[in-house]
C-alpha cells in the first residue's frame, strides 16, 4: 500500500474514533458511525485485513486519536552497535517495541533491551523523536513516533529472547550486509545511530 493512502485511512479512522467520543448532536454521532464503517471497507478494498482485524483497528482505540509511540534502544560496545533479529520477519533492528502504560521511555528502553537482549543498560539521552510518516518506512495503517534513546551497556552477556532469534554487535560496515526489519529500523536509523555515538548531539525532533 502507498504511504500517502495510508496516512488518509489514518485520518479518516482518527476523524471517526475522536468524533464518536467528543461529538454530542445524534446525527453527527451517527455521521462519525458511518464515516467508520466506510474506513473499514477501504480497509477491506486495499489490504488482505480479515474482519477481526479491521473492527480491532476501527474500534478497540478510545477517546482523541493520538501516535502510538514505539520506542528503539540505541547500545554501543567498542564501536559495535547492539541489535537484534526478530522473530516475525526473520531480520535485524535495534531493540525496541511499544511504549508501555506505566513505563517512561527510557524504562521502555531499558526494558526492551533486557527482553531481546539479554543485557543491562543505563539510558542515557534521548536522541531523537522522528514521525515515522515523514521519513522513510513502509506505509502503516499505525500513525507512530519512533523515540531513539542512546544507552550504556552495564554488561555484554547478550542472549536472544522471546521475540529474537539472535542478538549481536556489528560495525557499521557489517550493519551495511544485514537485512533490516525496515517498519522498525531502517538505514537512516543506523546511520544516525553511528553518527551520534562518534559525536553526541543535541536531540533531533521532527
Amino acid at each position: 500500500m502507498e504511504k500517502q493512502l495510508a496516512l488518509l485511512l489514518n485520518e479518516l479512522q482518527g476523524i471517526g474514533q475522536s468524533g464518536k467520543k467528543y461529538g454530542h448532536d445524534v446525527f453527527d454521532q451517527e455521521r462519525y458511525d458511518q464515516l467508520l464503517v466506510v474506513t473499514g471497507k477501504l480497509l477491506a478494498l486495499l489490504t488482505d485485513w480479515d474482519e477481526t482485524q479491521i473492527q480491532h483497528y476501527l474500534y478497540t482505540d478510545d477517546g482523541y486519536a493520538t501516535p502510538k509511540v514505539d520506542v528503539r534502544g540505541v547500545v554501543f560496545v567498542a564501536d559495535k552497535l547492539l541489535l537484534v533479529k526478530e522473530k516475525s520477519d526473520d531480520s535485524w533492528t535495534l531493540p525496541g517495541g511499544w511504549g508501555d502504560i506505566g513505563y517512561s521511555p527510557f524504562e521502555v528502553a531499558a526494558k526492551e533491551i533486557y527482553e531481546e537482549a539479554g543485557i543491562m543498560v543505563t539510558p542515557l539521552q534521548l536522541m531523537a523523536v522522528k514521525d515515522k510518516a515523514k521519513h522513510n518506512y513502509p506505509a502503516s495503517l499505525t500513525y507512530v513516533y519512533k523515540f531513539f534513546v542512546y544507552c550504556k551497556a552495564k554488561n555484554t552477556a547478550i542472549k536472544k529472547g522471546l521475540e529474537t532469534v539472535d542478538v549481536g554487535f556489528f560495525t557499521q560496515q557489517e550493519c551495511e550486509n544485514l537485512t533490516l526489519s525496515l517498519a522498525r529500523t531502517s538505514k537512516e536509523d543506523i546511520k544516525a545511530a553511528f553518527s551520534y555515538h562518534h559525536q553526541p548531539k543535541n536531540t533531533i525532533c521532527d
